[in-house]
């Protein structure tokens, strides 16, 4: 095998730990999971909307990730489930079950929860906490976790400190957390708080940036999560991504990284394009930062994107 062949199968390798999730490409499915595969991928993030928005049903869908060759990292999005009482929750209680029956399809052991921004809900801890482990409970026949994830403008939970609060005031076994790096930025937490997290409670972590120092309403936290986030190294809080992702691996965390980016300029691209941007991100996160590949001889070149 040449040197560059050599070269680029330890990139594929080092890439293969990384995901991209379907949000940051347009187009159908089967399109997306290909510019993933190209680019040297070797899981995605899947969504509802993928499912239940392909054109020959979600079967259909199920079958198209099976074919890619993809892992799923994980099925997202359960949205404003906890801190409701009466009609409300048994109406997300439903809806619970049949996002669940959807990650199952699909492989996926991993079903995102985010935190609620509902003014319907309870702000009292215990009562979000005993609403996390039922849903929990009824993830348990499908060998499905639920990583609970903080919104930075959720009505109660807004920080990862306390999205880890109510987990364990759960104690849950298959319950734990869902960090994102966005949210951690757009709430400026600090990051000395990751140190007291379980390594094995934490079941997925999401990764992206933006363009601007500060986000000081939720109204431009969800404008700028929404419709600007940017790939690991493209933004401006690339040293706080770093020491974020530091101190996860040194904390223990074994487990995925996805990219999740919501941009609408990537949506008006080619999709080989936002991948091919993807992959130099995962190259300098796994090359430089995590040092997941051994660099060949003279080839220790800085790749953070630019």
């Amino acid at each position: 095998m040449s040197h560059n062949a050599l070269l680029r199968q330890r990139e594929n390798l080092a890439i293969r730990a990384f995901g991209m999730d379907t949000i940051t490409l347009a187009g159908p499915l089967e399109a997306k999971l290909d510019a993933m595969a190209e680019a040297g991928f070797g899981q995605v993030m899947l969504k509802a909307n993928d499912l239940v928005g392909h054109a020959q049903g979600w079967q259909a869908a199920v079958k198209a990730v099976q074919a890619s060759g993809l892992r799923g990292t994980g099925f997202q999005v359960l949205r404003d489930f906890e801190g409701l009482s009466g009609h409300l929750h048994a109406y997300k209680v439903d809806i619970a079950k049949s996002m669940l029956e959807m990650c199952a399809a699909l492989g996926c052991n991993v079903l995102l929860a985010c935190s609620s921004t509902s003014k319907h809900a309870s702000d009292d801890l215990d009562h979000i906490a005993r609403d996390l482990r039922k849903l929990a409970m009824l993830a348990i026949p499908y060998g499905i976790r639920i990583a609970y994830e903080a919104l930075s403008w959720g009505r109660t939970v807004n920080e990862f400190t306390t999205a880890w609060d109510v987990i364990q005031r759960a104690d849950c076994p298959n319950l734990g957390i869902g960090i994102d790096s966005f949210h951690i930025f757009a709430a400026d937490t600090s990051l000395e708080m990751i140190d007291d997290l379980q390594p094995d409670k934490i079941f997925l972590v999401q990764l992206a940036d933006f363009m601007w120092q500060e986000t000081r309403t939720f109204e431009e936290r969800m404008t700028t999560a929404r419709t600007f986030r940017v790939f690991p190294g493209e933004g401006v809080h690339s040293d706080r991504l770093v020491q974020l992702v530091l101190k996860l691996d040194a904390l223990g965390y074994g487990g995925d990284y996805s990219f999740e980016v919501f941009n609408d300029d990537y949506l008006q691209l080619p999709l080989p394009t936002v991948a091919q941007r993807a992959r130099r991100s995962a190259q300098w996160l796994a090359d430089d930062v995590l040092r997941l590949s051994v660099p060949l001889p003279n080839q220790l070149l800085q790749r953070r994107p630019a």
